[in-house]
């Protein structure tokens, strides 16, 4: 029988033997396709995220930039890259561009390396950018070079005062912020996202449910990820297609054709990227 810890570091290397294999792509808006993501310095991914200032108070497209950062930042980390990024706001007020960062901070978004304006990314990094993040109002420096993925505009509903967007984007809701975090994800990033109560409501449903199944398979003994299991995440991932490996993930959920163990690690492995705590609920007692 493999134990659990077993299962977990058979997994791990599996993934990173593949993710070593594969190639990460992105939705380049200069060319209109996918291409490969590649440094210009080996081991060392040089990222920009271009953060728009929010229009209103329901505007949250700055958190959505981030988050597809954080994202590409996770998956470049599992194949052995270093992430260097740099948060370059467009002269939002102060009060502003902190309420985005706390918001980014409660949805579990891995913090810029360093701030500046959008001239002095380059710098700010030491050396040229990789990738290049932005909404579709931003125009980056075509002389910088590097790889653009944009964000389509992103608003988030709230209930109550929204007079002061610079005190909490995430004000009005009393959702989990991951579940923010799932409904951005749970939609192709060049679509517009409108997260209304229900949306959220819905996202936090299956945020909780899924750290429940992870915590009573947990339980049980692990299993290796079937093969075709392990492809279909890594082409999901390899595009940063969040919204297939969420589909992955629910249907492989209710597949009773695959052990729970399996199950289990592949979730697991899932999260790395997704970001979602879904291993939060282990060993906590059942209610």
């Amino acid at each position: 029988m493999m134990t659990g810890y077993q299962g977990r570091r058979q997994i791990q290397k599996a993934a990173s033997a593949a993710s070593l294999e594969s190639v990460l792509r992105l939705l380049d808006a200069r060319t209109g396709s996918y291409a490969e993501v590649r440094s210009a310095r080996p081991g060392l991914l040089r990222v920009c995220a271009h953060v728009p200032g929010a229009a209103e108070a329901s505007d949250i497209t700055g958190l959505r930039v981030l988050l597809l950062a954080d994202l590409l930042a996770r998956a470049a980390e599992l194949r052995n890259l270093q992430v260097l990024t740099v948060l370059a706001s467009n002269g939002q007020p102060a009060g502003q561009q902190a309420a985005l960062e706390r918001a980014a901070d409660a949805l579990g978004i891995h913090p810029a390396a360093t701030r500046t304006s959008s001239g002095g990314a380059q710098a700010s990094l030491g050396g040229p950018i990789d990738v290049h993040v932005a909404d579709y109002g931003d125009r980056p420096d075509d002389s910088e070079g590097g790889l653009v993925a944009r964000v389509s505009a992103a608003h988030l509903h709230r209930v109550g005062d929204q007079s002061d967007g610079a005190r909490d984007l995430l004000a009005g809701h009393e959702h989990d912020p991951l579940a923010v975090r799932l409904a951005l994800m749970s939609l192709p990033s060049h679509e517009p996202a409108d997260l209304t109560d229900s949306v959220l409501a819905n996202a936090q449903e299956r945020v909780g449910l899924w750290r429940r199944r992870v915590a009573e398979w947990a339980e049980l003994p692990s299993r290796p990820v079937p093969t075709h299991t392990a492809e279909t995440f890594r082409a999901a991932f390899d595009d940063l297609d969040t919204v297939s490996a969420l589909a992955l993930l629910r249907r492989l959920e209710l597949d009773d054709g695959v052990p729970t163990g399996a199950k289990f690690e592949t979730f697991l492995y899932a999260d790395r990227i997704l970001g979602l705590g879904l291993p939060s609920e282990i060993g906590r007692p059942h209610g």
